[in-house]
């Protein structure tokens, strides 16, 4: 199976699609931005290789590696913004992790069987399938016709709490230098990190549970980091449970397509 894109939820999708068994490679841009890199296999990217709790990937440069790291039990991670490798490798699924919260080229006549995960994608037009993506009594649920909720815009709820200070967005064009760590304990108004010097704080109490890799050149209003309100250090280095619940209905999708065949 080939997943676009190598974030958190794509990631976890990955490491259920894994553990059952399933041969899964991945695609990449050339400079991912990933805010949870510890549980990204997109991570690989930069390292060459990265492991997500027990779950290692690995760059490879061409298909031809993908199948040799698959032998090694290893996820293989393409850098293949277009995801051209699928014309060679003919995967019997393609899903759609990339979470633009757009179509940005995906069609049914990708794969026999084609999920799109999230807004932006039309069950029955450019997909199969649609998995549900926001936070909340739908989560996970697989969608045969129509689409996913529309994105809010805003901080899902985590813990029972919604906090808007929980998301931190660059507060300028240009270079992120971080001054703090994935699974550092912050408070209100520490600064997190800075952008071409505007200091970027933190809105809230808690755990830093994602930052984008410092180096990184961003934009004004993207979101570069993600605090966690429950400050479980141990959450920021495992996968979420919004992950495992979109894995869950990425594999609901699959296998009950399998019982209609």
């Amino acid at each position: 199976m080939l997943i676009k894109g190598a974030g958190d939820l794509a990631s976890g999708v990955a490491a259920r699609l894994h553990r059952c068994g399933v041969a899964v490679v991945m695609t990449e841009l050339p400079e991912p931005l990933m805010v949870r890199r510890t549980v990204c296999f997109g991570e690989a990217v930069y390292e060459g290789e990265a492991a997500v709790e027990d779950i290692v990937a690995r760059r490879v440069p061409d298909v031809a590696g993908a199948r040799a790291a698959l032998a090694e039990r290893v996820i293989p991670v393409l850098v293949d913004p277009e995801a051209s490798c699928r014309g060679e490798l003919v995967p019997d699924v393609l899903i759609d992790g990339i979470m633009a919260k757009r179509n940005t080229g995906t069609t049914r006549a990708d794969a026999p069987r084609v999920i799109g995960l999230g807004p932006g994608f039309t069950a029955g037009a450019d997909c199969h399938a649609v998995v549900e993506t926001q936070r909340g009594h739908w989560l996970g649920r697989v969608y045969w016709r129509g689409s996913a909720l529309p994105d809010t815009g805003t901080p899902g709820e985590i813990g029972g709490t919604v906090v808007a200070g929980r998301v931190l967005r660059a507060p300028t064009d240009g270079i992120l230098e971080a001054r703090a760590a994935i699974g550092d304990r912050v408070t209100t108004e520490q600064v997190i990190a800075t952008v071409a010097g505007s200091e970027l704080r933190a809105g809230c109490d808690g755990v830093l549970r994602g930052l984008i890799r410092s180096g990184t050149r961003v934009a004004a209003g993207v979101k570069i980091g993600d605090i966690d309100l429950r400050a479980e250090r141990a959450y920021c280095f495992t996968i979420s449970d919004k992950s495992l619940a979109v894995g869950g209905g990425v594999l609901e999708a699959i296998l009950a397509e399998t019982q209609k065949n």
